[in-house]
């Protein structure tokens, strides 16, 4: 399963400029950040993350997440993605530097000296689209 098992109907979710990343913390409860992220030409849904923060360390103990994708013109209109998560070093900035360009930032400013990023790739296992307005 990738992001290409979207429905039709939802698809344009995947082009929200952010998405809310669910981790599990140290003590079993949520930790929610938002997050920028990338969807690849094949469907994989991909992040950059600094790995000195918690999320990071949430996902090396447990390789679980969901990302969630709210339309924010319809509220009521949402996407699930319950994924396994695999982590990728990218010392290069390489990746990092594809998520700046998505969004006109070099990820570097965000990040202090000597820290770095992985690239955080998620395996969905479930999808699930909701439109209340439209009963689904």
């Amino acid at each position: 399963m990738s992001a290409t098992d979207v429905p039709a109907a939802h698809l344009d979710l995947l082009e929200t400029p952010t998405a809310i990343l669910g981790t599990i913390g140290p003590d079993g409860r949520p930790q929610l950040t938002a997050i920028w992220y990338l969807v690849d030409d094949d469907g994989t849904l991909r992040l950059s993350l600094n790995t000195d923060r918690q999320k990071v360390r949430n996902l090396r103990e447990r390789p679980v997440a969901t990302l969630f994708l709210i339309d924010t013109t319809t509220p009521t209109r949402y996407l699930e993605v319950r994924a396994d998560v695999e982590l990728a070093d990218d010392p290069a900035y390489a990746f990092a530097d594809r998520v700046g360009a998505k969004y006109g930032a070099d990820l570097r400013s965000f990040d202090g000296d000597h820290q770095e990023r992985v690239v955080v790739t998620l395996r969905p296992v479930r999808v699930t689209a909701v439109d209340i307005l439209a009963g689904s």
